[in-house]
């Protein structure tokens, strides 16, 4: 099964295609079982409630980038930190934290933002493969900052509570953006670029009083999932009517034409995530029935003495993984077999989901199958091989910022120490 689906893989099949087909193979030609079990465990792998929030919050990020709110949002962050020489880059990481906030989506938040500052930073002289590079490095916080699709993934994979992986994703989120800023900030000043970025800022309050609406959203979001007022998937489903009101009836910057594409958009994008656990799901009962995690977690046991040594293989493995297999299927696929190895070491399973989550976001970055390269290409109109001399400075970054959160556990699990216990 793992041979044929590298195989596949490197044939550039689709990887819910090659997922799936791996799965059928091993299951047809190695097993008794019938292969009605295709369709039934694929059903059963989407059969969760915490899964009801991802087409949600693709669906709320569509909304957000057409309707108005991530342009006024992108306001606001200039209005913060537009002033200092290369401001409008540290403008980009920060929109991209905010936006985060509620898309969920690392690649929504691409499209949502980098339409807007991709542009926006070509014009005041920044080349556009760093523009480029920076949109996707910026924007895998979309998937580190709270509320976040792989978070859900990894905790109805991993049996682990989403409203703690929600919490604990706030400090891993903050380190990286903060740590962004300051590689930018410095590049800017080292070459030269960014010295016009304070022209077209607006006043903070003006900015504020203008991007209101959409600064609530997040804090209603996360401000009800952590009241207690309902749940991430219900804050989902809120996401997506507050974005509709807003965007159609107060912005007025939707039409019916324009919801009913979005819908489409949507549906596409949530189709193919849902494809992908469903394959994933029957891939990982096989694996599972024929006892590969528990004689990796034996390999594991035996082979390392620490956990130290353990997370530094662990990384090292889904750094590489990240670089080929996509994050939604990785996480389905793989957290079921090493987070009951890590709580064997003593590692907090939040804190090993926070490591996941952030090495495959990493992922999302990485060439040659980094789905955010992809989509930043696409709004720059350039090809990939010219982002990658400017894209190893902010990989180089974001790597060093998983190193700190490996072996800082406190990075992660303070504030969800202090808010559930």
């Amino acid at each position: 099964m793992l041979v044929t689906m590298c195989v596949l893989f490197l044939l550039s099949v689709p990887v819910a295609v090659a997922v799936g087909l791996a799965a059928v193979a091993g299951l047809g030609l190695y097993t008794p079982l019938p292969l009605v079990l295709v369709a039934q465990q694929a059903f059963a792998s989407l059969d969760k409630f915490p899964l009801a929030a991802v087409p949600f919050f693709i669906l709320a990020g569509n909304l957000m980038g057409e309707g108005g709110i991530s342009r006024r949002l992108v306001d606001f962050a200039k209005s913060l930190v537009g002033g200092v020489q290369g401001g409008l880059a540290c403008t980009c990481i920060l929109t991209c934290m905010i936006f985060a906030a509620v898309s969920g989506s690392s690649v929504a938040t691409t499209f949502a933002i980098g339409a807007i500052l991709i542009p926006a930073m070509v014009k005041h002289g920044y080349p556009i493969s760093f523009a480029a590079s920076l949109q996707a490095s910026a924007a895998e916080l979309g998937v580190i900052i709270p509320p976040s699709i792989p978070m859900i993934l990894y905790g109805v994979a991993a049996e682990v509570s989403i409203g703690e992986l929600f919490v604990a994703g706030f400090g891993p989120g903050i380190l990286i953006a903060c740590a962004l800023m300051l590689s930018v900030w410095l590049w800017c000043r080292i070459r030269d670029y960014g010295r016009n970025d304070h022209e077209g800022r607006m006043q903070v309050l003006a900015a504020t009083r203008a991007a209101g609406l959409a600064l609530m959203m997040p804090v209603i979001i996360l401000g009800g999932i952590y009241g207690g007022v309902f749940t991430p998937t219900e804050a989902s489903i809120v996401a997506v009517f507050y974005a509709l009101i807003v965007s159609c009836f107060i912005y007025r910057e939707l039409d019916f034409a324009t919801v009913i594409a979005i819908l489409r958009k949507s549906v596409v994008s949530s189709s193919v995530i849902m494809l992908i656990i469903a394959m994933a799901g029957l891939f990982s009962f096989l694996l599972t029935r024929a006892g590969v995690p528990s004689q990796i977690g034996a390999y594991i046991i035996a082979t390392f003495d620490s956990g130290w040594s353990f997370l530094l293989a662990v990384n090292l493995f889904l750094f590489v993984i990240g670089m080929f297999i996509e994050t939604s299927a990785a996480i389905i696929v793989l957290a079921p077999i090493l987070a009951p190895v890590a709580l064997r070491f003593g590692i907090d399973p939040v804190h090993f989901g926070m490591v996941m989550v952030v090495n495959l976001a990493l992922g999302m970055i990485t060439p040659p199958f980094g789905v955010n390269l992809f989509a930043a290409c696409a709004v720059a109109r350039i090809s990939l091989d010219r982002m990658t001399k400017s894209l190893l400075p902010f990989i180089g970054v974001v790597f060093a910022c998983l190193m700190l959160i490996t072996y800082m556990p406190w990075i992660s699990l303070a504030l969800r120490d202090f808010v559930y216990r």
